[in-house]
């Protein structure tokens, strides 16, 4: 449920924070005193698509941040948390948005950022808004099978599942077989192809790395005389005969500087660096030698080299700049062509997946179909119970189920919303026929079966009283009433009859400081819900008599809910 709600700088709300309680919280007020606007605060934190109009005039940015009691009891919405990485261990959860004016928007969720198809996801877990244009849902008729299927509840949703995951398998094994069999030639063709490539890939036996260590093993044995000229003269002049050779020079004058290096320092240093350079020198010559004495030309090695290095030059025109890219190319084809030879050799076991698939899929469907008809029946019955509480007694509501003539992937069904409103009329289809005001009752009777189903956290209404008075005015009040024996209930309303049955009434006013508009929000005690409630029947002036009749609203109400829980 909603715990707490704190508004800054958002409309014409400078700031507000409100504490919110179990149970019913109206939300009244004069028209325009910005009412709705706190609805919308909630709106966006539940998901809802925010924009700079939003922001108060000369702020830079509007700041809303709730926070949520939630029921750790559901498992979905646990696991959709899990799933996200966000932590409720005290079953608590902050949500803080901020809109700024440079078009950034920033979403926390317990401290963590989400974006806003995230935080929708969350939100509709958390509340369920209803304005006065809520109930077009039951316009839509595509929209009444989810309806239905949400009053069936628990007893749907695995049955629904394995029917969907039937329904995705279907769908893939369906497209394979069309996609051969519209294109087959195609099809064998790009099967033969991938198996001349993968062929000639594999049959080249590429190893990563191996044209580099070709081209330099080339270019040892192209350049045999110059690196052997080079290394032989490089010998010779270094370790050569007495006259000549360096390092016997070198060493002549390592004993020279020895023999004085205990004079001056300078004469060390000079002996420290030629002795090191004649030890240096040494394993130069050694190293020379060794490389002679590897030093060879191979002939028939060289045109080894330069056929596989033709043969790598002309595979790398066609498959890729070098053998590394190859390599992968070579590791994605023969995966497709795996899966092309898997598919053509189990073509008859497609066909057969696919017949086993559609007699899932019908058998599934089917126990849908019967599980939906029953429920049907007991939502009709239940509804008509609730409209008869709402003065719509002559009025009889029916679901009216058709067969579909392909599997989609909620079902086999068509469903449709159904309502005869008067006596000898035929039941026609409630989205031609039905007026505003029959909508909304519709909708509050669905939400009161819906919510003593399901437990739904926290559900808004948005003036979806008006239009009416009377005695249809309290029937909607208790059934308001009744919903938030299940769930949290924010209302805003203009009908006394409403407010009277509130749990916690909080005034909604606008006034004018320095110039500017400011939306404040007040709770409400036993005596001031009295005044208000006379405002709401009488108008701006309070009289003796509407001070009377709200108090006789409010002993009324609490009759009313004694009772509802006798």
């Amino acid at each position: 449920m909603l715990q707490e709600l704190s508004i800054d700088n958002f409309a014409i709300i400078p700031h507000l924070q409100v504490d919110f309680n179990h149970g019913m919280t109206v939300l009244s007020g004069e028209t325009g005193a910005g009412k709705s606007i706190i609805i919308d605060a909630v709106g966006l934190l539940a998901g809802g698509r925010g924009s700079q109009e939003f922001i108060r005039t000369g702020s830079p940015k509007a700041v809303l941040q709730a926070s949520f009691i939630i029921d750790t009891t559901n498992h979905k919405f646990m696991q959709l948390l899990a799933d996200l990485g966000i932590e409720a261990g005290d079953a608590q959860l902050i949500i803080q948005r901020e809109i700024h004016r440079s078009g950034r928007n920033v979403i926390r969720v317990n401290g963590m950022l989400l974006n806003l198809t995230t935080l929708k996801q969350i939100g509709e877990f958390l509340v369920d808004i209803h304005g006065q244009n809520e109930h077009q849902e039951l316009m839509q008729p595509e929209k009444h099978l989810g309806m239905l299927d949400q009053y069936i509840g628990e007893s749907l949703i695995e049955l629904k599942e394995q029917y969907q995951q039937a329904f995705r398998e279907y769908r893939k094994v369906l497209k394979a077989v069309k996609e051969k069999q519209q294109n087959q030639q195609a099809w064998a063709q790009r099967f033969d192809m991938l198996k001349f490539q993968v062929e000639e890939l594999e049959e080249a036996d590429l190893i990563a790395g191996e044209e580099e260590q070709l081209l330099a093993e080339r270019s040892r044995l192209n350049n045999f005389q110059k690196i052997m000229g080079a290394l032989e003269l490089v010998n010779v002049k270094l370790s050569g005969s007495e006259e000549t050779g360096a390092l016997d020079n070198l060493g002549e004058a390592m004993q020279a500087m020895q023999s004085i290096e205990s004079i001056d320092e300078s004469y060390q240093e000079i002996s420290e660096t030629i002795d090191s350079s004649f030890y240096a020198l040494q394993e130069v010559v050694k190293d020379v030698s060794n490389q002679i004495d590897l030093l060879e030309y191979d002939e028939e090695r060289l045109n080894q080299i330069e056929q596989r290095l033709d043969l790598l030059h002309q595979l790398e025109r066609k498959y890729g700049p070098d053998v590394e890219a190859m390599l992968a190319y070579l590791a994605k084809i023969k995966a497709e062509f795996l899966q092309m030879e898997n598919m053509g050799a189990n073509s008859d076991q497609l066909d057969e997946q696919l017949n086993k698939l559609i007699t899932q899929l019908t058998t599934l469907g089917n126990q849908l179909s019967t599980l939906r008809q029953k429920n049907a029946k007991t939502l009709a019955e239940k509804i008509h119970q609730q409209l008869k509480d709402l003065y719509m007694e002559k009025a009889r509501f029916s679901v009216n189920l058709g067969q579909r003539t392909d599997f989609q992937l909620d079902g086999l069904d068509d469903v449709e919303f159904y309502i005869q409103t008067n006596p000898g009329e035929s039941a026609k289809p409630l989205a031609k026929i039905a007026s505003g005001g029959e909508l909304s009752r519709m909708m509050l009777a669905m939400k009161t079966i819906f919510a003593q189903n399901q437990g739904v956290m926290s559900i808004v209404f948005d003036e979806v009283d008006t239009g009416v008075s009377g005695r249809v005015a309290q029937a909607i009040a208790e059934k308001i009433a009744t919903i938030a024996k299940h769930s949290q209930v924010l209302t805003i309303t203009h009908l006394p009859q409403v407010a009277a049955m509130a749990d916690q009434h909080y005034l909604i006013q606008k006034t004018v400081i320095n110039e500017r508009t400011e939306t404040s929000i007040s709770p409400l005690d036993e005596q001031q819900r009295a005044s208000e409630l006379a405002r709401m029947i009488s108008g701006t002036e309070v009289t003796d008599l509407s001070l009377a009749n709200a108090t006789e609203l409010l002993a009324l109400a609490i009759s009313k809910k004694k009772e509802s829980y006798e």
